[in-house]
């Protein structure tokens, strides 16, 4: 009597299946699986580095893209600087009581110089004007002279005496500026007599 585990059919079927897997263990339904998984992570692998490599590419080309604009239009817009810069003296030149005509002809040339600095902030060119107090910065500034002052700190600006511009965060040229010399501020000018007035001549009240 024979066993029904040794049916010679089957064990020509797990043979043909271990053949067809390049494998001579019987079949066990897992080598496809894992072979499938690792392609996937493979396949994965590959695609995020391809989206990796194109977010690359495309930061690359929007760098070089900016740089060939900022070099196109910086020539230009040194021109135009000269424009911007006799527009300001005129304004700071003109009566601010004078006639009814000259007011509204200041009033036209204000208006002008608002839509160029416009013009200027929409295409990447920004105006450097420090105010007092701020600090020098020598990337975006240059100093014409130093001096001390009582109002402001030591290697701050005290003044713009010319406005500078940035374009697209590149200096086309530095403002000019007048910058506070070391130990300046409110302390370095206060008079020691002040102290020898307010206590009777004597510069220290236990003396």
């Amino acid at each position: 009597m024979s066993d029904i585990n040794d049916d010679p059919i089957d064990t020509e079927l797990e043979a043909d299946i271990a053949e067809a897997n390049g494998t001579d263990t019987p079949y066990d339904g897992l080598g496809p699986i894992d072979a499938l998984i690792a392609e996937r992570d493979e396949w994965k692998d590959r695609a995020l580095r391809a989206a990796a490599e194109a977010d690359n590419t495309r930061r690359r080309a929007e760098g070089q893209m900016n740089d060939a604009r900022a070099y196109a239009i910086q020539r230009f817009s040194k021109d135009l600087l000269g424009v911007a810069d006799s527009l300001q003296r005129a304004l700071t030149a003109a009566p601010r009581d004078a006639d009814p005509v000259a007011t509204n002809l200041v009033t036209g040339l204000e208006l002008i110089e608002k839509s160029l600095l416009q013009a200027f902030d929409a295409n990447g060119l920004k105006r450097v004007a420090p105010e007092a107090g701020e600090i020098f910065d020598p990337h975006q500034h240059q100093a014409v002279m130093e001096q001390p002052s009582e109002t402001v700190a030591g290697g701050t600006v005290i003044q713009t005496l010319q406005p500078g511009y940035a374009l697209f965060g590149r200096t086309v040229r530095p403002a000019m500026v007048v910058v506070a010399a070391k130990g300046s501020g409110p302390a370095a000018g206060a008079n020691p007599y002040d102290k020898a007035d307010e206590t009777g001549g004597r510069f220290d009240e236990t003396a």
